[in-house]
């Protein structure tokens, strides 16, 4: 993190994702932060993302209340999330646009549902459930992860080519240090609608 633009862009993004979070909560396995995310941590590298996972995870607490277990599955969760899409952002940047949505869907897709799973290893440890009590609180979470990653598979492939679209035009110096003809390439303007 160099200048003032980048901490400006780490603290606005932070309340797009607390302010997506907070207008979908009402709905159950349903939400817009995981795509927004990915799209930041691909196009803004492993760094950026690391700030904007740790802002996201303690300033969100504000909003839905200071749960530890809560606190420390984000922490642990959303650097792992920009470690991954960071880094496959960086690796990955030379496949074709179709593979590489294809790719990203599906490992976003994964991490969904790593998401519950480590819920339900955390929580469970946190509060000291019995085995029974834990085994219980793994199948209920189960009505939320099925809507999850069905939301991911549909919200990944239909906003992603269009939010990489917008960071790839309007911030054209935060590519991560990848060159812009490869990111021209990644991001094909004739498959965006």
């Amino acid at each position: 993190m160099k200048t003032a633009k980048d901490i400006a862009l780490i603290g606005i993004y932070t309340a797009l994702l607390i302010g997506g979070q907070f207008v979908l909560s009402g709905i159950s396995g349903v939400e817009i932060v995981t795509v927004l995310f990915l799209g930041f941590a691909y196009c803004f590298g492993v760094v950026r993302g690391l700030f904007v996972a740790n802002a996201f995870s303690l300033l969100r607490c504000l909003i839905f209340g200071f749960f530890p277990n809560v606190i420390i599955l984000y922490l642990i969760y959303y650097n792992l999330f920009v470690l991954v899409f960071g880094l496959l952002g960086r690796w990955f940047k030379k496949a074709a646009n179709l593979k590489l949505l294809i790719m990203l869907t599906v490992a976003t897709a994964l991490m969904t549902a790593f998401f519950t799973a480590l819920d339900d290893v955390i929580t469970p440890l946190y509060y000291g459930f019995s085995a029974k009590a834990a085994k219980a609180y793994a199948l209920a979470s189960l009505t939320a992860v099925i809507p999850q990653v069905i939301c991911t598979l549909i919200t990944v492939p239909l906003i992603l080519p269009v939010l990489l679209r917008i960071f790839f035009s309007v911030f054209p110096a935060y590519k991560s240090g990848r060159d812009s003809k490869l990111n021209d390439k990644i991001i094909d303007k004739s498959t965006i609608v």
